[in-house]
């Protein structure tokens, strides 16, 4: 009985931290680089924002360490921290995934191995797209 209950700690100690290391740096996870595809405007203010129409482009890195590096023209121009938590979104009022960095909070609507979808926590929930 004393094997299986050990058993069952090791088993439970492995599955946790395979766990936890699949959503800090795996295929669904936020830490990469994620190049800027575009940006949609939320119902008050419709528009559509990509890198042609703006003039330049733009890429964030998550780092594993909480950090949050953003580059425009491939120049680096500010390296903040970024946290990840549950909360309500504003839109729907409902529980999600939230990601706040550079002093704004948004609502993580899509995240695989090649995509990141975003959307501000607030009234103008302007939509941004990035792809891997």
């Amino acid at each position: 009985m004393k094997k299986h209950f050990i058993f069952l700690i090791a088993v439970c100690l492995f599955s946790s931290a395979y766990s936890l290391e699949s959503t800090i740096v795996g295929s669904g996870s936020i830490v990469n680089t994620w190049i800027w595809e575009k940006s949609i405007g939320g119902g008050t203010n419709p528009y559509t924002a990509t890198p042609k129409s703006i003039g330049f482009t733009k890429k964030v890195v998550f780092t594993p360490e909480g950090k949050v590096i953003t580059y425009k023209n491939n120049i680096e121009i500010r390296v903040s921290n970024y946290q990840i938590e549950k909360g309500t979104g504003f839109s729907d009022q409902a529980e999600h995934d939230l990601i706040t960095f550079e002093g704004k909070t948004y609502v993580i609507e899509n995240l695989d191995n090649q995509n990141l979808t975003i959307v501000s926590n607030n009234a103008d929930a302007v939509r941004t797209i990035y792809k891997r």
